[in-house]
């Protein structure tokens, strides 16, 4: 089984806690990260600490499972000697050795005017991809720090059955597909996912699309429905970005439009609904669709006849295992 998780909005979905439950459940054999780079900040709970990953998969909390970086990902050396280092991977993390390596000079790059107006995250990310397109970028088998890592990505998730891959940011700040210019500096779609590290479309069995119960962005660019940072915190939704601690805006809608056309483009095999807990209180730690409030499950029953693709995982809390598995049921 391949499977792809992807975000649906603007990022901070919770794809991290959607990560864990999957790979603790389903256990593969390899958890492996496609996306941008460590612009992207995924959060996991696990044995009572709290993880902000942005450069390894939060998919490490499997521990049988090896962690990997694709080709298609940006690697800074040190943020990922960190993770390894923090989470106690070191024989079991690879990055895949045609990876593109951030130097010093694209995160002083990012933290300039550009940088400023899109209002990133100061990563080096999209400076970094720029000298990857002008074919003068640094690669990860030519940066000794990362030597003991590097393996050939691409090979070992086609040999293997059982591959978890886990995406990075939302639909909507897609290069291609997102509120440009206001964007990441790729494409974060299932299909440049999957080809990110090395997978070819008729590999994949399932698309997971990540969605949150309200919508938030981080960043400059446009949000339907924008409410104050006072109106979040009033009702108990207000966030903070992973990589940046920037306050995150909030809408309290789900942007239908946005979501189908997320649906039709990722080819979503089903949903992950996440924060259930937060829009409908009361729903805390539920771990059974049947003891949901009547409030939530109309509300997920809404969502499935909106976008036309059923809702298997519901979170309902922080802990990795406040989700709600329908997958056998609806799928």
């Amino acid at each position: 089984m391949k499977t792809i998780l992807v975000g649906g909005q603007f990022g901070d979905e919770g794809k991290g806690k959607i990560t864990s439950y999957i790979v603790m459940k389903d256990k593969p054999k390899i958890v492996v990260r496609g996306g941008v780079g460590p612009n992207a900040g995924h959060r996991v709970q696990y044995k009572g600490k709290t993880y902000g990953m942005r450069q390894l998969p939060c998919g490490f909390v499997y521990e049988k499972a090896k962690v990997m970086i694709g080709a298609g990902v940006l690697v800074d050396p040190d943020v990922f000697l960190k993770e390894v280092e923090m989470v106690g991977a070191k024989n079991r993390a690879f990055v895949d050795f045609r990876c593109t390596v951030i130097e010093q000079k694209h995160r002083e790059e990012d933290a300039g005017e550009v940088g400023q107006k899109i209002g990133t995250t100061k990563t080096g990310c999209g400076p970094a991809w720029s000298d990857r397109v002008r074919r003068v970028a640094k690669l990860a088998q030519d940066e000794p720090k990362l030597k003991p890592f590097l393996t050939d990505v691409a090979k070992a998730v086609n040999k293997e059955k059982n591959v978890f891959v886990e995406g990075t940011q939302g639909f909507m700040l897609s290069v291609l597909y997102g509120t440009y210019p206001f964007v990441t500096s790729k494409d974060v779609s299932a299909s440049t996912i999957a080809a990110d590290v090395g997978l070819g479309p008729k590999s994949i069995d399932n698309v997971v699309m990540v969605i949150k119960s309200y919508t938030t962005r981080v960043g400059n660019g446009p949000l339907k429905n924008e409410v104050s940072v006072q109106e979040a915190e009033k009702l108990g939704m207000q966030e903070y970005g992973t990589v940046t601690g920037r306050p995150r805006r909030t809408s309290l809608d789900l942007h239908w439009d946005d979501l189908r056309t997320a649906v039709e483009i990722n080819s979503a095999t089903y949903l992950a609904l996440t924060k259930v807990d937060v829009r409908f209180p009361g729903n805390q730690g539920v771990r059974k669709y049947s003891q949901l409030t009547k409030e939530a499950k109309k509300f997920i029953e809404n969502i499935e006849k909106k976008v036309g693709v059923p809702v298997g995982l519901i979170g309902t809390g922080p802990d990795v295992f406040d989700v709600i598995d329908r997958r056998d049921e609806v799928l």
